[in-house]
């Protein structure tokens, strides 16, 4: 709070001559009494009985020199400690707040502002009507005033249950008015309150109505760190909701441009936070755009690089969002990104920058086949078949989801069939967690399958992992035959199909003369009951998906699918040779299983996620990175 440079005993004594005979017997005695209570301040408690009643009397004199010396006395009091009060302490000070005076005003907001320290003071100072003349005193013309005024404020906005009452106080107006101060502490105080405004959807709506967003977006260029900071932050939060954003874009066209160039500011804290911003930005495709055409990646790429968490993870998360846009996929790429995601696929320090590290990996595989090359060539590969058993099951989720739209590419199958990826794949068909065991199969089903095959094509490496590890793909796929959920009985006959198209004799015998297979595909073939379909995709800390035939097709057609996928298979395997896998691969619908229900790329994050990610970023920080 604002320092109120005052000794009270010494100003006691130089003006107890001068109002001594004006002074009531009460006041007289109150004044006698403080100035002992001060000689002994070290031991004396001013917050209950005399040394309280004391200052009480003064604080409701019609005196303003007594007024200035009770307003002052708190401010010096509370400056030195501050501890829970009652109405008997908060009483006095709101009186002198509604003083005409200025020194009282500016110091009862001194000692008001540093009593909204305290948890407990924030939400009896509200409730006790403090509200009402702490805005009068921020529309003073003394800068003093408004800086006290203004830091209380502040520290009332950082209660949860006070923030919707300050915005509907008419607060806002005057704090967006007072951020432009050309008195720093002024604006540091206001643009601090307009930032603990930002945690709220209803509490942002209204801080957008009072005008907020030029005024943050312009001092954006503030020479001062602190000022950037909060304003960075609050834009950030705006940032969350999609209204928001849509007029972001229609009337700050210089934000992006001033968010990267803070990137490279020289406190770590505003490089942190302005990744963020552009993170949440990035969720609508304009930005994504944007902030790569604004020359961002070079910077955040420097932040990926970084060796401080928090810079980390914000920047990981911007590029995450960023690399969603097919246009970027190449140009994140060449930027030199790949060895670096790589990198902190093994960042066990953090399971969340190891999220957002696959993720972007598998965005960036989504649509390009020389991407998905440059990817497998740069080792992503051999990293997750390294990491994936071991690292968190949010992370198994990612990483087996990466490998399904890796899997997509005929010129890689092969090759990632070489590496011995189906070793770690087949154990995690059968993870505690659905989405994992959904993606992993996927992955399996994409390598299994192969438009314009040749008989030059290898699956011997389905025939090495039939059996091992964990049962194989043999105990997998019945398994997923089993299973009371459509989706897996789908995943299930679609890959028995593409093994039986292989025409790899070792296969085909391996299938056909399965005591667990034959029977339970011969239950699908004759039943159509209804079953449950998968829930993979719907979990609230979850992105993902699978795609069309992985999720889509689970209706009474999907069911049907099922059905006509399982004829087709006892088709070909009670025939004894009689149909050829061509002429099976011509009775089935071609596709493949991919990652996400529209696409094979991630979705944006924003929303509850921004708030978790903030979250992190403040743990990461150590402490809290905002108010």
């Amino acid at each position: 709070m604002g320092v109120v440079s005052s000794c009270c005993e010494s100003c006691f004594h130089s003006r107890k001559s001068t109002y001594e005979p004006l002074l009531l017997e009460n006041e007289r005695e109150a004044v006698a009494d403080l100035l002992q209570y001060l000689e002994n301040r070290t031991t004396t408690d001013f917050f209950r009985d005399s040394p309280l009643a004391a200052l009480t009397t003064l604080s409701f004199s019609d005196n303003v020199d007594l007024q200035r010396s009770a307003a002052l006395a708190f401010a010096e009091i509370t400056e030195k400690e501050v501890r829970p009060v009652g109405r008997d302490t908060l009483d006095p000070i709101l009186f002198l707040l509604g003083s005409h005076d200025t020194e009282v005003q500016r110091a009862a907001s001194a000692a008001l502002g540093n009593l909204a320290v305290n948890t407990e003071n924030k939400l009896l100072i509200v409730k006790l009507g403090g509200l009402e003349p702490l805005i009068r005193q921020m529309l003073s013309p003394n800068v003093e005033v408004q800086c006290n005024a203004v830091g209380c404020v502040t520290n009332l906005a950082t209660h949860d249950d006070n923030k919707t009452k300050i915005a509907k106080s008419g607060a806002l107006v005057p704090l967006t008015r007072l951020a432009r101060s050309k008195d720093m502490r002024v604006q540091r105080n206001a643009t601090g309150a307009l930032l603990n405004m930002t945690h709220s959807d209803e509490n942002r709506q209204q801080l957008v109505n009072a005008g907020a967003i030029p005024v943050l977006v312009s001092l954006l260029n503030s020479p001062d760190t602190d000022v950037q900071y909060y304003c960075t932050t609050a834009l950030s939060n705006i940032a969350v909701d999609a209204h928001n954003r849509k007029k972001l874009a229609q009337t700050e066209p210089k934000l992006v441009s001033s968010l990267v160039q803070l990137m490279d500011s020289s406190s770590l804290k505003v490089q942190c936070q302005a990744a963020l911003a552009l993170r949440n930005l990035a969720s609508d495709e304009k930005y994504q755009l944007e902030i790569v055409k604004a020359d961002g990646l070079a910077s955040l790429l420097r932040l990926l690089q970084s060796t401080y968490l928090p810079l980390i993870l914000s920047a990981a998360a911007c590029v995450r969002n960023v690399s969603i846009h097919p246009q970027n996929e190449s140009p994140i790429i060449e930027s030199g990104f790949l060895q670096p995601l790589i990198n902190l696929l093994s960042f066990k320090e953090n399971e969340e920058v190891q999220c957002h590290a696959i993720s972007t990996l598998r965005n960036l595989a989504a649509s390009s086949e020389k991407n998905k090359q440059a990817i497998v060539k740069a080792g992503a590969v051999e990293s997750i078949k390294e990491l994936v058993l071991e690292v968190p099951m949010n992370v198994q989720s990612e990483m087996t989801a990466c490998i399904a739209v890796l899997a997509l590419s005929d010129e890689l199958k092969g090759q990632l069939l070489e590496m011995g990826i189906c070793e770690v794949l087949i154990p995690l068909t059968n993870s505690p967690s659905s989405e994992v065991q959904g993606n992993s199969a996927a992955a399996l089903g994409n390598l299994s399958s192969k438009d314009g095959r040749t008989t030059s094509d290898d699956y011997s490496a389905f025939n090495d992992v039939w059996d091992k590890p964990e049962g194989g793909m043999h105990r997998y796929l019945y398994r997923f035959l089993t299973s009371s959920d459509a989706t897996f009985q789908h995943i299930a006959v679609w890959t028995i199909v593409q093994l039986l198209e292989s025409g790899d004799p070792q296969l085909i015998s391996n299938i056909r003369n399965s005591t667990v297979l034959i029977p339970n595909i011969r239950m699908l073939a004759e039943t159509r009951t209804s079953t449950p379909t998968s829930s993979i995709g719907g979990t609230p800390h979850s992105h993902h998906s699978m795609s069309r035939s992985y999720q889509d097709t689970e209706t009474g057609d999907g069911q049907g699918e099922i059905q006509m996928l399982a004829r087709r298979i006892l088709d070909f395997t009670d025939s004894e040779g009689a149909m050829t896998p061509s002429a099976l691969a011509s009775q089935v619908q071609a596709g493949s299983y991919s990652h996400h229900s529209q696409s094979q790329r991630d979705e944006s994050v924003s929303g509850r996620e921004h708030e978790e990610l903030r979250r992190s970023v403040r743990e990461a920080f150590g402490s809290n990175t905002g108010h």
